[in-house]
Formats: structure tokens, C-alpha cells, sequence
């Protein structure tokens, strides 16, 4: 008691304190901030002014001031334990002595003692509010101390208020660690203040420290209670997690946590279709009316799991409750039927909103507009754009770029143009209206325009992206341009801009569709330098560039090497890759082993897989393992497609197999597959073979019916069909037709053309031809020269014979052509199977020299030829074919 002896309250504090005047923190603490209560008195003792006056020890004159320690005022304070109101009028006069600072010792003592007046939270805002308040952690420290120290009960609410201070102080670090500070110690938690500092840091996006604090709650068997849910539920979909959402909201459901109306509300937000629709029964079990909101929020979630059935059941049962529909419903019906490909309920919908209500928003209109541009419906779209616009709603730059994708989409350049223009002339054209208008032009095939509109977008100060150079850099490699693709790819790097996955494999596919693959690998190697992380696209594209340009094994053992690093699991695509580069490469043995390792790696073949194998057997002649193959995909469940069925009907053609072939034709058309072009022409080739032109005329008569286009090859293989059967006028009238639907003869129609009118005499009208073919700037070949040569020589004009070999020779054509019963037209003699050159051999070995070439010697259809200068003479072992000579 020194203390109190030794500071005896003066007469007139005595005064004061009997008038009992009300006392507020401002008169207390003259920095506090919020004065916005007064005190009252709830502790015994403490209203007796006489008894006060007796505690008080400090002396109100200033004059006979003291020094007044920390240690003094806290032996004070103590003994003012069971008068909290004494306790905090001689802090705040002790305060005004010399000496004492307000120390944290003695402030924690007074907090202590203030424990269950309602005055303590006050105070404790205003210490933590004031800056006065040191770090969580020595506050912390200091009140447990205190407590311990003097006996005080570790009371939950100073804890409490505390925490609840330093979120209101915007110190929510010194929040975080007070709240770790009091779960180590065991104290309890105030759930509606935890759940202020959890509101703050879902706000603030501190998701991870919210999900910490929350599982330290859990762990103490705390689980909050619905607001608590609302806010972690909230907190979870910030981070895009739904599932973690929805696991939360069952655990607080399962362990107790009594959840209201709005907690349920809020977790059908979050959680998928199933789910929402089950919290949906349950809130209608507790007797819940289920808000507008809950229903949208159910309705989106069958709509974003694209349940539209179960989307409009909800609705349906929306409007039941007495709740009409609401444009964000129909807005989310309009986008699950769109985004479902039935785009005219979306648009029908539309219609009955626009009549009765609700109206449509921008949202619904971009909605639509984005629907129709996806299907095409141009016409739809630029329909609902200007109704927009007449019902006074501003088009925003994400309505004009859906309109101008959806253009471009189409091909109607003129038509993107013009919006496109719109939106820069408005000021809303953004860095995807450049991208989407480059990579349309490059599409077609205008990297000149799209060069201009970059260079433009650069002017208006629209800085490029990746995105941006990627577009143009695969227009150039798409225009064979490598010089301006690897320019664009170097000034990325100098313009700050790093390279990406799909900025290297763009690069690396234009090298091997240039058929540049060394320089395709260098960019590879130099992918990997950069630390740049290969997709499967990447290796996919790489396997396939060998493929096609014929290294299919160096494919295959690059596979086998990064499949052993763990950098790529291939998928069937990849595969087939290799499996088409053997077949072209004709080896069908390395063809069929890669087949086999696909399907021991647990991958299954595909339609696409078969399809390859099939046609590459039947075009190396192999119709029967083609067929056991066949076999195998049927018993794997796989069904023949289109193109698998050409390649067999193909195979049996040229084999003349005509039978076989149109027995599967029959069975493609029964299987409910149309056939093509190429299986028509297959079979009319095949009939052709076999100088059945009546079933190849009736197939054409087949194609016309059923609007199948006869193409350049089909009209090629009538006319040659129809000229060996010497049926001029037929032939020419399908060259007529052929012509009228604007397809060009190439050298081979040509071929066909001119050599069955020389075999029927009509060599005027072949030379027309030829006269025609050099007028179009169109080569002829050995074929066309031989057979105008056969036939000049047939009707004895020799020299017009020899004018028109000189001119074969001239052009680099074949020398001579002949059958097993021919006329050696260059030496002039009549042989059967063989012939003497005998002295003109000088003039073949002329022929020779005048060339620059060796001669050499192609052998069609069946027979060989052999050539020896050194002897005497040229053998023609073939009884059917013929046998070109020809320069190289």
C-alpha cells in the first residue's frame, strides 16, 4: 500500500468524483477518436464516491507532481482489481504525471480489469485504432502475461475485441496472427468477429490465408455458422474452385452447422447441376421459399452442365412459386441452347420475351448475336445487332467482334470490313479486333492486307501480342514465305516479346510444308535452348513433318525417345502419322509393326488408322490383308466410314475385280453411307478396264440423279472409254459438257483426247488440239507427240512426222513409242518383238549428244525394253504394252 499512502487523493478530486459526473472515453483518453458512449457504473463498489476518492493516489495539483513509474501505476491498478470504474479514472489521471508513458504492462492490467463492462471493447478499439497498439504478437505476449502474472482469468472477449480491433484498424496481418495466437492458446472464438476478418480477406483476395484460418477453425471443432459458409463458399469460386465450394458447404451441412436460406442460396451458386438441384429439394423440405436468385442460380448450373431438360424443369417450377422468369434466366436458357447447337429454341425464346417480358439486355442480344455468328447465321445476326441498336442499347466492342469472327467465318471479307471499321472510327476497336481481322486474311490468304492492318494497329498505338505475331507469322508460312515468318519471329524477341509453344511449332510446320525440315529441327533445338515447354502439338507436328517428307523411321525412333524421357504420351493421331508415312514410303512391314506397338501401348486404333492401312494394301496390291483388316475393325466395333470404303472398292478395281467391288459399293449404300466422287469414278474406271462402257455410262447417269459432281477425272475417263470404243460424238459431247461446267482439260485429257482421234483417222482435228494445248501454254507430252508422229507417219507425211519429233526433242520429250507390233518411227523399219538399229545407231547416239542426256527407258503395262549402244540392237520383250524412250 506505499503507494496509496504515498499519493493521497486531494479534496478536490475528492469533489469530483462525488458528483459522479458521467465519464466517456474522450474524457478519458483525449486521442480517442470515436467518443460515442458514456459509461455506466455495473461493479460494486464503484459507485461510492468515498470509496473511490480513497483509491485514488495521485494528486491533482500539479504543483506537488511526483514522478509516477510504470511499476507504480500497475501496483495501483492491481489494487483497484474489484473497482474497475475506480481503475480506469486513476489511469486516466495518472496519465497526466510526470513519468508515466502509459506503458503496456500497466495498459494490459487495466484491460484485465475491465473484463465484463462494456466499456473494455471500447477501450480496446480505441488502442488499437490509436497506433498505440504495438504488433499482435507482443500484445499478445503481454496480455497472457499480465494475466498469469496477477492472476487474472484469461477472459475470451478481451481476445476477442482485440482481434476484432485490428481488422477494424485495417491491420489484418496483426488480425491474422491474434487469431493463430488465441487457437494456440485455447481461447474462444467470437464466429460473427472471425467472420469480419474472413469478409476482409475474401475481399482483399487473400483466399489462401481465408482457407488457413478456416481450417484452423475446423481443427478446433469450430465450423462458424451460415455467414461463415456464405464467406468461404464466396471465397472458393474466387479461386475458380466450384468442388472445394461444394465440399465445404456439405462438411458445415454434416457437422451441425445450422445453415439459413441464404447459405443455401449461395452453395446452388457454386456447386454443379446434380447438386443444386438436390439443395434445391432440401430448401423446398425445410419450408423455404427459394429466391429468385436460388432458382437462376440452379437454372445456370443445369444450364452450364448443359441439361437444358432439367433447366426447364426448374424454370418451370420457378414460375409455380410465383416467380416469373427473369432476363438473367432467359438470358442463361438463350446460352445453353446456343451453346447446345439449337440455336432456333434460343431464338424462339427471344421472340416470346420480346412480347411478353422480360426485356432483353445487352448480355441476352450479345448472347445471340455470338450464337448466330457461331452457326453462320450472318444474316440473323446483323438482324438482331440493329434491333439492339433501335432499342437504345450501345453496341459494345464485344458485339463487334463477334460480328466480324462470324464474317470472316463465312468469307464475307467486305461485310467484317465493315464493321470492323466501325468499331476503330467509334474508338472501341481493342488489340482482338486487329487479332481476329489478321487471322481471317491470313486464312484467305491475304497476309499483304493483314500486313497493312498491322502496321495500322501499330499507328493507333495498339500495342501487338503474341497472339498478334502468331497470326501473321502463320499466314507468311502458310504463303511459303519463310524470309518474312522468321523476320516477324527475331523482331519479337527485340520488341520484348517471348516466344511461345505455338509461336516455335507454327514456325517448325512452315519449314516442313517448305520441305525445309533441317531448318525445322534447328528451330526445334532452339525451342528446347529457350526453355520453352513442348506441347503435344509441338511433337505431333514435328512426327508428321518427317512423315511427309519421308523419313517416317526417324519419326518413329524420335517418338520412342521422348516418350522414354516422359515428355509426350502419344494419342492414335500420332501414330496414324507414322503409320501413313510408311505406306507412302511403301513399307508395309514397318507399317503394320507400328500398328502393332499402338495397340500394345493400350491405344486403340481408330476409323482413321484402319482407313490408312486398308488403301495403303490395296494400292501395293495387298487386297486380301486389306481385307483381313477389314475384318478386324468390324470385330473391334468400328464401323467402315466413306473413305474406307473407296479405298477397298479402289483396290478391287484396279484389279479388275468388278464383282467384288460392286458388291461393296451395294453394302456402302445399304449401310446408309452417300458415296463420292472418287468411288463413281473408281468404278467407272473400273467398267472402263473392262470395255463395259454401258455400266460405266450408267454410273455417270447414277452421279447426275443423286447431285454427285462429276469431276475432271470422271469426264476423262468416259471420253478415253467412249474414244477406244470409236464413239467420237459421245466423246465429244461429254468434252462439251466437261467444258460448259468450267473444268479444264489437263495434259492428261489431252493425251486421251488426241490419241484416240489419231487411231481413228481424225488427225486434223488432233492437231487442233495440240495447236490448243500450246495456246493455253499447256506442254505436250511423249504421248500426244507420238501418237500426231504414228499418225502423220500412217498417212505417209513424213516430213510433217519428223517436224514434230525435231519439236519433241526441242521440248524434252520422249523419243519414241512403240508396241509389240509397231513401227520403229525413228529408223523407219517395221519389227515384231525386236528390231536391228544396225548403221543408225550413229543417229541415236546424235539424238543422245544433242540432249545432253543419257537415254533411258521406261517400260508401262507389261514388257521390257533393253538399250545398248555398245550392240546392235533394241529388244522389245513385250506382247501388250508399250515402251517409252525418253530424256531426262
Amino acid at each position: 500500500m506505499r503507494t496509496l499512502t504515498k499519493f493521497l487523493a486531494l479534496p478536490s478530486l475528492q469533489r469530483r468524483l462525488a458528483t459522479r459526473e458521467p465519464f466517456s472515453l474522450s474524457s478519458m483518453f483525449s486521442s480517442e477518436p470515436t467518443p460515442d458512449s458514456t459509461f455506466s457504473n455495473q461493479f460494486p463498489g464503484s459507485n461510492d464516491p468515498n470509496n473511490a476518492c480513497t483509491q485514488i493516489p495521485i494528486s491533482q495539483n500539479r504543483q506537488n507532481a511526483t514522478f509516477l513509474a510504470e511499476s507504480d501505476v500497475t501496483e495501483a491498478l492491481l489494487g483497484l482489481k474489484q473497482e474497475p470504474f475506480s481503475a480506469l479514472k486513476y489511469y486516466r489521471c495518472a496519465k497526466k504525471r510526470r513519468g508515466f508513458n502509459g506503458g503496456l504492462e500497466s495498459f494490459c492490467v487495466l484491460i484485465h480489469i475491465l473484463v465484463g463492462w462494456e466499456g473494455q471493447r471500447k477501450l480496446v478499439y480505441w488502442w488499437v485504432s490509436s497506433n498505440k497498439c504495438p504488433d499482435a504478437a507482443i500484445a499478445l505476449e503481454s496480455l497472457i502475461g499480465t494475466a498469469k502474472r496477477f492472476g487474472f482469468d484469461l477472459d475470451f472477449r478481451v481476445f476477442n475485441y482485440l482481434l476484432n480491433g485490428y481488422v477494424r484498424a485495417h491491420r489484418i496481418e496483426d488480425a491474422i496472427v491474434c487469431f493463430n495466437g488465441m487457437i494456440d492458446n485455447n481461447i474462444d472464438l467470437f464466429v460473427s468477429l472471425v467472420n469480419n476478418l474472413l469478409n476482409v480477406l475474401v475481399r482483399r483476395n487473400m483466399i489462401k490465408e481465408a482457407r488457413d484460418l478456416y481450417d484452423k477453425m475446423g481443427s478446433r471443432g469450430i465450423f462458424g455458422n451460415s455467414e461463415t459458409i456464405r464467406v468461404m463458399i464466396q471465397a472458393c469460386l474466387k479461386e475458380g474452385n466450384a468442388g472445394e465450394a461444394e465440399r465445404c458447404f456439405r462438411k458445415a451441412r454434416d457437422k451441425g452447422v445450422k445453415l439459413d436460406a441464404a447459405a443455401y442460396s449461395c452453395a446452388i451458386g457454386a456447386v454443379t447441376k446434380n447438386a443444386a438441384c438436390e439443395l434445391l429439394r432440401e430448401m423446398k423440405k425445410k419450408g423455404w421459399v427459394p429466391s429468385d436468385g436460388t432458382f437462376t442460380n440452379a437454372i445456370k448450373a443445369c444450364v452450364k452442365k448443359g441439361d437444358m431438360t432439367e433447366a426447364l424443369r426448374v424454370n418451370d417450377e420457378m414460375i409455380s412459386c410465383g416467380r416469373p422468369m427473369n432476363i438473367i434466366v432467359a438470358t442463361s436458357l438463350m446460352k445453353g441452347y446456343c451453346v447446345s447447337g439449337d440455336l432456333e429454341s434460343a431464338l424462339r425464346l427471344f421472340t416470346r420475351i420480346t412480347e411478353d417480358g422480360p426485356a432483353p439486355n445487352k448480355v441476352t442480344f450479345a448472347v445471340l448475336i455470338d450464337g448466330c455468328c457461331m452457326k453462320g447465321y450472318m444474316e440473323k445476326a446483323l438482324e438482331l445487332y440493329d434491333q439492339m441498336i433501335g432499342m437504345g442499347i450501345e453496341p459494345s466492342v464485344y458485339n463487334l467482334n463477334s460480328l466480324i469472327k462470324g464474317c470472316l467465318n463465312v468469307l464475307l471479307l467486305e461485310e467484317a470490313y465493315k464493321h470492323f471499321n466501325k468499331a476503330v472510327e467509334s474508338g472501341v476497336a481493342n488489340i482482338f479486333s486487329y487479332n481476329l481481322m489478321m487471322s481471317g486474311l491470313c486464312r484467305m490468304d491475304k497476309v499483304g492486307e493483314a500486313q497493312k492492318l498491322w502496321d495500322q494497329m501499330v499507328e493507333s498505338g495498339i500495342t501487338p501480342t503474341v497472339v498478334s505475331y502468331n497470326h501473321l507469322i502463320l499466314g507468311y508460312c502458310r504463303e511459303g514465305n519463310m524470309v518474312m515468318a522468321d523476320s516477324l519471329f527475331a523482331e519479337m524477341i527485340g520488341r520484348g516479346f517471348k516466344h511461345n509453344a505455338v509461336t516455335f511449332t507454327i514456325l517448325i510446320d512452315g519449314y516442313f510444308k517448305k520441305g525445309e525440315a533441317e531448318k525445322a529441327i534447328y528451330v526445334f533445338d532452339e525451342m528446347v535452348k529457350q526453355g520453352v515447354v513442348c506441347n503435344d502439338y509441338t511433337y505431333n507436328t514435328i512426327i508428321s513433318g518427317f512423315c511427309k517428307h519421308g523419313q517416317s523411321y526417324k519419326a518413329w525412333k524420335m517418338l520412342e525417345n521422348i516418350m522414354e524421357e516422359g515428355h509426350f504420351s502419344p494419342t492414335c493421331m500420332t501414330y496414324n502419322f507414322i503409320i501413313d508415312g510408311f505406306i507412302k514410303e511403301a513399307a508395309l512391314d514397318s507399317a503394320l509393326s507400328v500398328y502393332h506397338e499402338l495397340q500394345e501401348k493400350g491405344i486403340l486404333p481408330n476409323i482413321v488408322t484402319f482407313t490408312i492401312l486398308i488403301d495403303g494394301f490395296c494400292k501395293n496390291n495387298n487386297i486380301h490383308l486389306a481385307l483381313e483388316l477389314r475384318k478386324e475393325m468390324i470385330s473391334m466395333g468400328l464401323k467402315l466410314d466413306v473413305t474406307a470404303y473407296g479405298a477397298l472398292i479402289d483396290g478391287f478395281c484396279k484389279r479388275r475385280d468388278m464383282e467384288s467391288a460392286s458388291r461393296l459399293f451395294s453394302e456402302l449404300l445399304e449401310s446408309g453411307l452417300s458415296s463420292n466422287t472418287f468411288i463413281y469414278n473408281s468404278l467407272i474406271s473400273g467398267y472402263r478396264s473392262l470395255k463395259n462402257m454401258e455400266a460405266a455410262l450408267s454410273l455417270h447417269k447414277n452421279m447426275i440423279e443423286q447431285g454427285i459432281p462429276c469431276d475432271l477425272e470422271t469426264y476423262t475417263t468416259l471420253i478415253d472409254g467412249l474414244l477406244k470404243e470409236g464413239k467420237l460424238l459421245s466423246a465429244s459431247e461429254f468434252y462439251a459438257e466437261m467444258l460448259a461446267k468450267g473444268i479444264k482439260p489437263d495434259e492428261i485429257t489431252y493425251t486421251v483426247l488426241v490419241n484416240g482421234l489419231c487411231k481413228k483417222g481424225q488427225l486434223e482435228n488432233a492437231c487442233d488440239l495440240l495447236k490448243e494445248m500450246n495456246a493455253k501454254g499447256l506442254s505436250p507430252n511423249s504421248l500426244i507427240y507420238n501418237a500426231l508422229i504414228a499418225g502423220h507417219f500412217r498417212e505417209g507425211n513424213l516430213p510433217e512426222a519428223f517436224r514434230l519429233h525435231d519439236e519433241m526433242l526441242e521440248r524434252g520429250a520422249i523419243i519414241v513409242v512403240w508396241n509389240g507390233a509397231a513401227t520403229a518411227l525413228l529408223i523407219g523399219w517395221e519389227a515384231r518383238g525386236s528390231f536391228t538399229i544396225g548403221n543408225n545407231v550413229p543417229k541415236l547416239r546424235a539424238l543422245q549428244h544433242k540432249s545432253h542426256h543419257l537415254v533411258k527407258w521406261q517400260r508401262t503395262d507389261i514388257g521390257s525394253v533393253k538399250l545398248d549402244f555398245d550392240g546392235s540392237k533394241v529388244v522389245n520383250s513385250g506382247a501388250a504394252g508399250f515402251v517409252l524412250g525418253y530424256w531426262t
